[in-house]
Formats: structure tokens, C-alpha cells, sequence
């Protein structure tokens, strides 16, 4: 809920979090103001007369510099960049200086050359004059040009991937010219304009969509009169800050403001696809992000495709709204709604209705009608006698409802909330609304008491009939048995099918009637994997292997086929369906259905094209495929997808075998969980359980874990930390003894961290564009994270704010653990054995093979 509270805090204050961390030289301030007569040189600010915001050059590497704006009350050895002027044309030595031209405009001038690098002529032509003029950095942050007259040029016209209070995010319709933030290429060594941008979309009803290049992926829902309708933590804000939507036939923007002065807080975009609402803690010293976007599956913009109900709490998330079925049921079936929804009955215009749906984002508004003076009911009337209306509802919420919205095409990019949504409403056929327990009128409850009989009624017939059947056939069995010598296996072939077709006896361990997914027949599975043929395996692991497959309809999927005798039973099959059935998450693999028949136990899960993070990772022709970018991205990626399972989940899940060969990568490199066979529930209130049987990979686990059977949130943070070092390193923990007799991966790291050459740990196939400051950070956060003691280590919410936030307060780590010693004898992944098992404290482990 704290996410909530403040998303419209980061909404307005921190769209995400670019901040740069940059280690400050020796400067001199004085001044808020600089003259025509002076310049300001490289180490030299202007200073806000409140002394928040500092103007001057920074550095990035020993030879580029850029000029910016930067908090000053936050950190004495760090910067957090707020504005940028030379974002892309940067100085490129420690020689150069801003200085006022006599025409009256800002430039950055190289001191040997005097080519100018930058100038504010390049972004107005309205910086001309014949009075004096000054430069002032002003204490909202804002950097202005002005004469006695006017401003003839300011920096919250032009904003890089901040917006401060009091900037404006829109457009002029008079002048053409649209104002939006845009990420930096990457976190704090590359300012330049990146690939995520934040901006309006000025047709129809106004709203704002985050971009990656020219794809859409966040929408934030039209304005209500309170709040953006996508949105909803918006009306939970404190009254600390005010937001302000405007809009009339010159322009249209939104902005924020902060009633209380002490309060620090922005919204950023950042390189790796976040808004975020960052505020600053003074009694932790760090930037908190209390928000960010996309949170969840249904923040993907159209994820449900038309007419498509989108809820976050719902397993599937996807459903159509009454009245519409799939457009492609195969591919709704594998959970992928992109296509949408079809209506099953077509309007007929004069005798439509309408469905009421409550507290929902209303669909997308690049193509409505809008009409202030209009009441509901006089918006549903215009509705009806519109026969391409295919929807309308409420422009503002506020006082009961007013002003007029109605839809002439697909409805687009709908999502459903517990609370805070709006009321929408979608035409339909009469009789599809008729039908259902919405708008059917006076009879509603009438029908609803028929139908509930009626299937009680066939329920307890269905009952009685079975059980009446099985005794029957019991009977029959036994005096077959007794009169031919009939085998329990033959017995077995007679049985009747509880839910799965299957030839083994049912017992209650076999029994997942209570698991809603699509069940896929045994052949379709053969078919699509050409027989499980060798060709399309993808590869096999301790509890067996993983094949390519294509339905008939194209789609592609990978099928877990598990071996008979691996050590995941049934037990430990429903509860991987179980479990991952329920959890909806972009870093977490999606599961499309299952099928246990003939003795099989078959998972199907949506094909991840470059596999498995590891078959590339310790691949030394593969690896360079992983840049530094991919790597950080992948190390985020998990870190999210661990949060949601311990934190931001309907349930509290502890995973207990995450390793490298369980990160799935997708074709764009973007790194899923998968393998939930030994994952555990935990209550609210639980912290951490014990186990007499432990199961999980060499190299990976918790001392704790390993030692003593003990499971927790920081056991997983254990093995995240293991991972975090392996993607850095390009190295297996595991097999790293064969480098260095002493140590393992986790002890070499250490090693270089103590003596200030943590950088040497680096793969050497990476190129020299990383950033040193994010490896530096990664490396911390890894070592943190497999501390021995398990009390020390950070949680997942910690970790992540660590990887994001460039000026977040880190720990110095202490001594890794380092489990359970060397193993003697490793070899290839190709050819090591699948298990090894030892006891340790009297607790069996069985150790599973990392591929």
C-alpha cells in the first residue's frame, strides 16, 4: 500500500529516478546569478539563494563533461542530476566554460577552440535583445535568461528526465511545442537522450503514454478532475502536494506543486523503462521510491487487447468484458490476450444497452467525444442515437459526475481495480446484456436463485451417481481379481479419471481439481514436440528436460517434460502449477497449462527464445551476446521478480532454487524466474521455516540453508547475490575452485572488494562501455546479499532501491558465506552428474545439477 499512497507522489514528483552519482571536484559558489561580464567555469556553480539547487559542469570519465543542475542539500560526495544542457554534445576535455553572449544568449564554449558545444539558440529563437541581461538559477531549480522585461529562455522548457514542481509536461497548441522527459542512454555515465520517453498524447481526450522508442508500453488513463483514471493512489496523497491538469484550445499540460517546503521529491523517467516517484529521506539519507510504472502485467498497455478486462488480482489476468468472448481462443488458453475480445451478438442500434462496469481505467482516449456541459444521462441519450458509440462515461468525477466521454471504436486497455476506478459503460446487444447478472433487470434475483438450484440440484445428482458407480465398479474389480488374479496394475487401467486423464490410481496426492488452467491432451504435446524429439530439446536439468513445441494453430511453447524418476513427484508438480498459476509478474515465466497422463508430468510454459540465462552466461562463445546493459537489466529484472514473490504478491512465496539455469530469457533479453517446483508459501506473519529436507543447487545456497534446513526471504536473497556476482564475473560459483585453489567466486570477490579492485572481477568479453560506478554497485549489492550471517543481508526491497537509485545509502559488506565448501570433482555442465547428495547436521540434501 505505501507503492499506493505515493504513486501520484511519484507521479508528480518522480517519474523516475535519473539521478547521476558523480564523485564532485573542488568548486566554488557564491551567487545565484551570472553577468555578461563573467563566466562560469569548470570549477565554478551558481547557487539558488535557498542553496537546494547548484548550476555547474560535471564530469563522467576523466575527459566529458556536461553542464547541469543538481540537488546540493542531499549529499557532499554526490550528485543527483536534475537537468541537463549538452546532453548530446558533451565537452570533451576538462577545458570549457558558459558564458552570455552580447546578443543575449547561454553557450558552452570550448576554451581552446571557443566552438561553441551548446547554445539555448538552438532550442529558441526568441533569445535576442538589447537590455541587460542575467542568468539566475532560481529556487524551484529552474534556470532562467531574462532582461527587466521578460524571460527569453528558461531550462523547464526544455527538461531532460526530471520533472520538478512547477514544470510543465505538455503541449502549446499555438506554438506546436510539445514538453515531455526522456531517460538518460543509461543510468549515470551517459546523459544523452535514451530509448524511454514520458509524454502527452494531445488527440481526443488528452492523456500521457510511456514510449520505448516508437512503442507505447504505460498509459496513465484520461484526467477525471482528481486524478489520472489510471491512477487511483492518486486520491491517497497527502495534501503535501497539489496536482494540476489543464486544458483549453492554446494548450494542455499537467505539473505539480509542494505545499511543504522541506519536501524533496520528483518524478523521473529512467534507461531501464520506469516512471518513478523518488522523495527524499532525510534520517536515511536516500531517495525512497515509493512508486514506479509498469508495477504489474495489467500496467502493459493494451495486455488485454480490445474489449479485454485486464485484473491484476485475477489468475489469469485477462478476461473478456460480459457480451465478447476471445478473439483467438488458443491464444487466450496460453494467456496471451494481446488479440482481444469479439462481441458474440452484433448491435442492432435502436434496442441496444449498456453494462455497467465499475472502478475500472477507462480505455484509452485518442478517439472520443468530449463534452463538458453534458450530464450521464444525457450522454447515455447521444450514446444510444449514435450507433458507432460503442461506450461512454463521466469526463470528472468530481461532485457526483460531469461532463460527457464517449467512445467511437474499440474499446482499448481497460483494467479492473479493487477500488478507486471509475464507472464505464459498454454498449451491448440487449440480450447479452439480459444475460447477464449486470442490467438484467428485475429478475436478477429470481434467476440468479434458479440457476444456483438447479446446479446444486445437478451437483449433488453428480455425486451420487459417481459414488454410487465406484463402489459398484470396486466391487466388480474385486470379484475379478479374485477370479482371474488381476494385478493391482491391472486394476490401475480400470480406475475412473478424477480431473487429469491418467492411468494411475487417484489418490488425494493426485487430486488438482481445485487448479484452474488449460489441461493439454497428451498427443497435442507429442505432435507439437515432434515426438519430444531430439531436435527440439532445449535442454534437461536434475528433473528432466525441456522441449521446443508448436501448437497447430503457430503458437510457440516449451514443455517441462519431467522425468519418472526425478526427485519433483506429484507433490512437488501441483505445487509448481499451483503456485505459478496464481502469480502474474513480468520477471516471473508464464505457465500455459499442464497434462498428466500416462504416466507423464508435463508443464507448458510460453517459449522464451534465447533460454536459459546460464546456456548463455557460461557460454564463451555466447557471452558477449550479454553487454553490460543486458547484464544490468537482467540483474533488475530478478530483483523485481524476487520482490513481487516475497512482497508485492497476493501471496508471500520463498523460492529456494533460484540459479542461473532458472532464468528464462526472452527474445529482448528480458529475464523471467521459472522452475517453482520447490517454492514455498509463507503467511503474512512468517519470516522464516524449517525443512528436514533440503533441496536445492551447489553454489547457490544460504549457509543457513544448507547447514541447518532454515528458509527464509534472505535465503533468496542469498542465491540472488550468488547470481549477481556470476552475471557480473561471466564465472559459475560453483566451478570457479578451478581457477583459484583458495576460493570460490564468492571469496575472489571479497578479495578484490577489500583490496579496492573490485573492477578486475568484470567478464573480460564485456566491452570498456560499461559503467564503472553500476558494476561498482552491483558487485556491493551481490556481496551484501551473500553476507554469512543471514540477519545482515539486505531485503529484496532494499536491494532493488539499491540498484535504482544512484545516491541510495549502501552498507559496506562483511563476510561472505560460503556454504558448503569446494567440491572435488566438477566438470563440464554437459556431462556432470544430475545429483549429489550428502548429509550436513543430520539434514539430507540433495543437490541439483545448475544447467
Amino acid at each position: 500500500m505505501r507503492g499506493l499512497h505515493f504513486f501520484f507522489f511519484c507521479f508528480s514528483t518522480s517519474l523516475t529516478f535519473f539521478s547521476a552519482t558523480i564523485t564532485t571536484t573542488s568548486t566554488t559558489s557564491s551567487s545565484d546569478t551570472l553577468t555578461p561580464t563573467q563566466s562560469l567555469t569548470l570549477n565554478q556553480t551558481l547557487l539558488s539563494s535557498n542553496q537546494i539547487f547548484q548550476l555547474g559542469f560535471f564530469p563522467t570519465s576523466d575527459s566529458t563533461w556536461y553542464l547541469g543542475i543538481w540537488y546540493t542539500t542531499i549529499d557532499d560526495n554526490k550528485r543527483t542530476v536534475v537537468w541537463v544542457a549538452n546532453r548530446d554534445t558533451p565537452l570533451q576535455n576538462s577545458a570549457g566554460f558558459l558564458k552570455i553572449t552580447d546578443t543575449g544568449n547561454l553557450v558552452v564554449l570550448e576554451n581552446k577552440s571557443q566552438k561553441p558545444v551548446w547554445s539555448s539558440l538552438n532550442q529558441t529563437t526568441a533569445a535576442t535583445t538589447t537590455s541587460p541581461v542575467i542568468l539566475q538559477l532560481l529556487d524551484s531549480g529552474n534556470l532562467v535568461l531574462k532582461d527587466p522585461n521578460k524571460i527569453l529562455w528558461q531550462s523547464f522548457d526544455y527538461p531532460t528526465d526530471t520533472l520538478l514542481p512547477g514544470m510543465k509536461l505538455g503541449w502549446n497548441f499555438d506554438t506546436g511545442k510539445e514538453t515531455h522527459i526522456t531517460s538518460w542512454k543509461n543510468t549515470d555515465q551517459d546523459p544523452s537522450i535514451g530509448d524511454i520517453s514520458f509524454k502527452f498524447e494531445p488527440h481526443g481526450y488528452p492523456e500521457i503514454f510511456l514510449w520505448r522508442k516508437n512503442k507505447r508500453v504505460y498509459r496513465s488513463g484520461p484526467w477525471n478532475g482528481e486524478r489520472f483514471s489510471g491512477v487511483p493512489e492518486m486520491q491517497k496523497i497527502t495534501n503535501s502536494i497539489k496536482f494540476n491538469f489543464f486544458m483549453d484550445e492554446h494548450e494542455v499540460y499537467y505539473m505539480f506543486s509542494i505545499e511543504k517546503k522541506s519536501l524533496l521529491s520528483r518524478l523521473s523517467v529512467n534507461s531501464i523503462g520506469e516512471l518513478q516517484r523518488l522523495t527524499w529521506i532525510e534520517s536515511s539519507h536516500i531517495w525512497s521510491k515509493f512508486w514506479y510504472a509498469p508495477k504489474d502485467q495489467c500496467d502493459n498497455y493494451r495486455e488485454c487487447g480490445p474489449y479485454g478486462l485486464c485484473d491484476a488480482n485475477s489468475s489469469p489476468v485477462c478476461k473478456c468484458v460480459k457480451g465478447f468472448w476471445p478473439k483467438d481462443q488458443q491464444a487466450w488458453n496460453l494467456r496471451d490476450g494481446s488479440d482481444g475480445c469479439v462481441r458474440r451478438t452484433d448491435l442492432e442500434c435502436g434496442s441496444d444497452k449498456f453494462l455497467h462496469l465499475e472502478n475500472v481505467k477507462l480505455p484509452e482516449t485518442s478517439r472520443v467525444f468530449v463534452n463538458r456541459s453534458m450530464g450521464i444521462v444525457e450522454c447515455r441519450e447521444l450514446c444510444l442515437r449514435n450507433c458507432s458509440c460503442t461506450g461512454y462515461a463521466n469526463l470528472e468525477i468530481t461532485n457526483g459526475g460531469s461532463g460527457c466521454v464517449i467512445w467511437v471504436g474499440e474499446l482499448v486497455d481497460i483494467r479492473q481495480y479493487p477500488e478507486g476506478g471509475q464507472d464505464l459503460y459498454v454498449r451491448l446487444a440487449a440480450s447479452d446484456v439480459d444475460d447477464t447478472v449486470f442490467g438484467g433487470g428485475t429478475h436478477k434475483a429470481l434467476r440468479i436463485i434458479i440457476i444456483g438450484g438447479a446446479a446444486l440440484m445437478l451437483l449433488v445428482s453428480g455425486m451420487i451417481c459417481f459414488l454410487w458407480k465406484k463402489r459398484k465398479l470396486q466391487c466388480i474389480l474385486k470379484g475379478k481379481k479374485e477370479q482371474r488374479g488381476f494385478s493391482e496394475r491391472s486394476q490401475d487401467l480400470l480406475m475412473p479419471e478424477v480431473v487429469f486423464s491418467s492411468n494411475r490410481e487417484q489418490t488425494g496426492e493426485r487430486n488438482m481439481e481445485d487448479i484452474e488452467m488449460p489441461l493439454f491432451d497428451f498427443n497435442t504435446i507429442t505432435i507439437a514436440t515432434d515426438n519430444f524429439s531430439e531436435e527440439n530439446k532445449l535442454g534437461q536439468g536434475g528433473f528432466g528436460s525441456v522441449y521446443k513445441g508448436r501448437l497447430k494453430e503457430g503458437h510457440d511453447i516449451a514443455v517441462k517434460r519431467l522425468s519418472q524418476t526425478s526427485g519433483q513427484g506429484v507433490e512437488e508438480f501441483k505445487n509448481e502449477v499451483k503456485l505459478i498459476v496464481k502469480l502474474q509478474h513480468r520477471n516471473l515465466v508464464r505457465l500455459l497449462g499442464c497434462s498428466i497422463e500416462r504416466d507423464e508430468k508435463l508443464l507448458v510454459y510460453e517459449y522464451m527464445e534465447n533460454r536459459s540465462l546460464d546456456s548463455i552466461l557460461f557460454d564463451k562463445a555466447k557471452r558477449s551476446l550479454l553487454d553490460w546493459q543486458r547484464r544490468f537489466n537482467i540483474i533488475c529484472g530478478i530483483a523485481k521478480g524476487l520482490l513481487y514473490l516475497h512482497q508485492d504478491s497476493r501471496l508471500k512465496i520463498i523460492h529456494r532454487d533460484l540459479k542461473a539455469s532458472n532464468i528464462l530469457l526472452d527474445k529482448e533479453m528480458n529475464p523471467k524466474i521459472s522452475d517453482f517446483g520447490m517454492a514455498r508459501i509463507f503467511s503474512s506473519d512468517q519470516t522464516e521455516a524449517n525443512t528436514m529436507r533440503v533441496v536445492g543447487t551447489y553454489g547457490y545456497m544460504s549457509p543457513e540453508y544448507a547447514m541447518d534446513g532454515n528458509f527464509s526471504v534472505k535465503s533468496d536473497a542469498f542465491s540472488f547475490g550468488v547470481l549477481v556476482l556470476e552475471i557480473v564475473s561471466g564465472k559459475k560459483n560453483r566451478g570457479f575452485y578451478y581457477a583459484n585453489k583458495e576460493l570460490n567466486l564468492l571469496g575472489h570477490a571479497w578479495k578484490l572488494w577489500n583490496e579496492g579492485n573490485a573492477l578486475e572481477l568484470i567478464d573480460s568479453s564485456i566491452d570498456k562501455s560499461y559503467s564503472p560506478s553500476e558494476v561498482l554497485r552491483c558487485i556491493q549489492v551481490g556481496l551484501l546479499c551473500v553476507q554469512e550471517r543471514a540477519e545482515d543481508r539486505p531485503t529484496m526491497s532494499s536491494v532493488v532501491l539499491m540498484l535504482s537509485s544512484e545516491t541510495a545509502t549502501m552498507q559496506q559488506p562483511m563476510n561472505p558465506g560460503f556454504c558448503l565448501g569446494r567440491n572435488p570433482v566438477e566438470t563440464d555442465s554437459s556431462t556432470s552428474k544430475q545429483d549429489e547428495s550428502c548429509t550436513v547436521n543430520h539434514v539430507t540434501v540433495t543437490m541439483v545439477d545448475a544447467r
